[in-house]
């Protein structure tokens, strides 16, 4: 009998240790996911024609591993010379002869490449995301802003706090002043919790690096330029960035992974709910799960991959676990996401910053007003035109974050639009009379935290790192703030270690510890 893989969850951790497996070994992957679709929070939504992608999903990494294996999957729309991306200071070239292509303009299974664009919403302007020192920063900023900033800026660096929490690990960084114009506010919606009770390693691992003394510097060198306006230009030119997205959203992808995994004789069961997994000394033997009929069905395997959230896969354990170490699983804390999709016909004219066009090019814009829960607003027309069924319309993600408990969580859905509505006119970016459509999609333990009970994470790992045929997974599955890259390598990297009889799991952990392109 051939050796079996079960694998808990079908977001990009799940799917990629699927295709590893089907591609490269013997070892016949089963993966089990509890909702109705395939794609964790990476699918995509089609409602109506129009389609949301829950959170935006940037194709890029500084894995060559990663990017081949996309490409792998979706070709490159046609193209005869070298295409050079760059995101977050790092830069990858496709050459056309040696990256798959897709030569027929029909092709709708196609990575397309897309610009990145990004601003920061702040008393009802726009600045460049990343920050700049640009002439238009500071004509936004005003005299006295700007100066608090600089003063603020350099007392961090005579005097560095001690890191104890996250807004130690902002001040240290960019000074007070700066730290609350621009990342207190929407770093405290995403979370529902003061920067001052967030571990400072999220900061570490999610948080691009952004040099305020040289971007000063640089500001004060060019002031002094006798072509002020052409030193501007090359400075602007300099922020654009490209990335590669899937015509129809991250979700077209890993639905054409699944069906290469059926197609190699994988499976993959949709609205199954794994409740129960039973061990033995250290090893997994079996998973038990419920689905869609209530039928309770078995099954086991040599190798077992969990990218279900680590407070879920702790309290299912059989014969069970020591209640001290469920106290820290069960103090291990989540975020919620919900997108209102809303279809407008126009947006307001005074949100039109840098228009492209006669439209708004940003891919996503960060909310920095505490007057509003909105933190982020998507505009999915500059993710891929595909994604809009009618390219006269407007179709925005609004982005909420909220825990099991708050109102925004429990609020019905029609009650929600409307609330969401007012606020996308609180701060001037829509009329709620241009609204077409709208819909609601919500996501649980989106975004796992670090609070609660997270500084004792490491004894989970270590009773988990015990079992010599589980890998955890994924950014649940780690409880770790993984992007999609980094989760498809924790799942490559247990592959590796299957194949070459790795037993230990660090090279998993080490996975997303580096501080590159983090946003």
């Amino acid at each position: 009998m051939k050796r079996k893989a079960i694998i808990i969850g079908a977001g990009p951790a799940g799917l990629t240790a699927a295709y590893e497996l089907i591609t490269r070994t013997d070892i016949i992957p089963i993966v089990l996911e509890k909702s109705p679709g395939i794609g964790g929070i990476c699918k995509t939504v089609n409602h109506k024609g129009n389609r949301i992608d829950i959170g935006g999903h940037r194709f890029f990494s500084k894995s060559e591993r990663v990017m081949q294996w996309w490409l792998n999957i979706l070709p490159l729309e046609s193209s005869k010379e070298n295409i050079n991306l760059k995101y977050q200071n790092k830069s990858y070239t496709i050459n056309p002869t040696a990256h798959p292509q897709s030569n027929d303009p029909n092709n709708d299974k196609v990575m397309l490449v897309r610009k990145r664009v990004s601003h920061i919403l702040y008393l009802k302007k726009f600045f460049n995301y990343p920050l700049s020192f640009s002439i238009d920063t500071m004509r936004k900023l005003g005299l006295s802003k700007l100066t608090r900033i600089i003063i603020t800026y350099m007392i961090s660096k005579v005097r560095p706090r001690k890191e104890n929490n996250l807004e130690d690990f902002f001040i240290n960084r960019f000074g007070k002043e700066l730290y609350y114009t621009f990342f207190k506010d929407y770093t405290e919606k995403v979370w529902g919790k003061p920067c001052t009770e967030i571990s400072a390693e999220w900061g570490a691992q999610r948080i691009k690096k952004l040099s305020v003394g040289k971007a000063i510097l640089h500001f004060v060198k060019n002031k002094f330029k006798a072509n002020d306006s052409i030193a501007q230009k090359s400075s602007e030119t300099s922020l654009i960035e490209y990335f590669l997205y899937p015509k129809y959203g991250p979700g077209q992808l890993w639905e054409e992974v699944a069906t290469r995994i059926r197609e190699k004789g994988g499976e993959i069961f949709t609205g199954y709910d794994v409740s129960n997994i039973s061990f033995e000394g250290e090893l997994i033997t079996r998973v038990e799960a419920t689905d869609q009929h209530h039928s309770k069905k078995i099954f086991d395997g040599d190798y077992f991959f969990s990218s279900m959230p680590v407070k879920e896969l702790l309290a299912i354990m059989q014969p069970g676990v020591d209640k001290d170490l469920l106290k820290i699983s069960n103090g291990l804390a989540y975020r919620n996401f919900i997108t209102v999709g809303v279809l407008l016909k126009k947006i307001s004219a005074n949100t039109m910053t840098n228009p492209e066009n006669g439209f708004i090019p940003d891919n996503w814009i960060y909310v920095q007003d505490h007057s509003v829960k909105l933190g982020r607003i998507q505009i999915y027309n500059n993710w891929s035109p595909a994604l809009v069924k009618d390219p006269g319309t407007v179709w925005l993600g609004l982005e909420y974050f909220a825990d099991d408990t708050d109102a925004l969580w429990n609020m019905n859905d029609s009650d929600f639009i409307n609330f969401a509505i007012k606020e996308l006119e609180s701060i001037g970016f829509a009329n709620a009379s241009d609204v077409l459509d709208t819909t609601v999609i919500r996501m649980e333990k989106a975004y796992p935290g670090y609070f609660g009970t997270y500084p004792q994470f490491n004894i989970i790992k270590d009773f988990t790192d015990q079992f010599t045929n589980l890998y955890l997974v994924g950014r649940n599955g780690m409880h770790k703030y993984n992007n999609s890259d980094h989760s498809m390598l924790t799942a490559m990297t247990a592959v590796d270690n299957i194949i070459n009889g790795i037993t230990s799991k660090e090279n998993i952990w080490s996975i997303n510890t580096e501080q590159d392109y983090q946003e």
